[in-house]
C-alpha cells in the first residue's frame, strides 16, 4: 500500500507520496517514486495500488491529456469512463490523484472524478491519516502547501505501518 497526499492553494499545488512498497506484511522497497510529472511537467500524478496498473493509468492519462489539449478535467473524465467500461482497464486496482494549476482531482476505477472542497485529497492505506493531518494543519497554520504536505505525510508515516517517511514531493507554483 501507499500514501499519496495533494494540497492545492490558489495556483500552487503539491503532491507528496511515500516510498514504501509492501508485499503482504513485508517491506520490499522503501524508495519507490509514486508521484510523477506528465504532460511536459504541467500535471502531477500520484498513485496508490499495483505498480503495473498505475503505470498503465499514467500512460492512459497522458494520452488523454494529449487528445484533449491538456484539459485535465476532460482527460480525467474520459479516462474514468474508459477505466470503468474497458474490459482490461476495469481490472486495474489503483487510485490516482492528478493536479495542475487549475484543478486537483481524485480518480478511481468506479468512475469517480472528484474535486475536493478544501483543496486537499489523499489516497492509499495512510490516506485518511494524511488527510486528517493536512486538514488540521491547513485550518490552524498559515504554512505553505509544501510544508503542510511534508508535515502531514510525516504524521501519516508515524501512524500507518504501510507508509514510510521517504517522500517524493512534486509541486507546481
Amino acid at each position: 500500500m501507499t500514501t499519496i497526499l495533494a494540497i492545492k492553494r490558489g495556483n500552487h499545488v503539491v503532491v507528496a507520496g511515500d516510498g514504501q512498497v509492501s508485499f503482504g506484511n513485508t517491506v520490499m522497497k522503501g524508495t519507490a517514486r509514486k508521484v510523477r510529472r506528465i504532460h511536459n511537467g504541467k500535471v502531477i500524478c500520484g498513485f496508490a495500488g499495483s505498480t503495473a496498473d498505475a503505470m498503465t493509468l499514467f500512460e492512459k492519462l497522458e494520452g488523454k491529456l494529449g487528445e484533449y489539449g491538456g484539459n485535465l478535467t476532460r482527460a480525467a473524465v474520459e479516462l474514468a469512463k474508459d477505466w470503468r467500461t474497458d474490459k482490461m482497464l476495469r481490472r486495474l486496482e489503483a487510485m490516482m490523484i492528478a493536479a495542475d494549476r487549475e484543478r486537483l482531482l481524485l480518480l478511481s476505477g468506479s468512475g469517480d472524478v472528484l474535486e475536493p472542497d478544501e483543496g486537499i485529497a489523499a489516497i492509499g492505506s495512510g490516506g485518511s491519516y494524511a488527510l486528517a493531518a493536512a486538514r488540521a494543519l491547513a485550518r490552524h497554520s498559515p504554512a505553505d502547501p509544501r510544508e503542510m504536505a511534508c508535515n502531514a505525510m510525516q504524521i501519516a508515516g508515524e501512524i500507518c505501518i504501510y507508509t514510510n517517511t521517504n517522500l517524493t514531493v512534486e509541486e507546481i507554483k
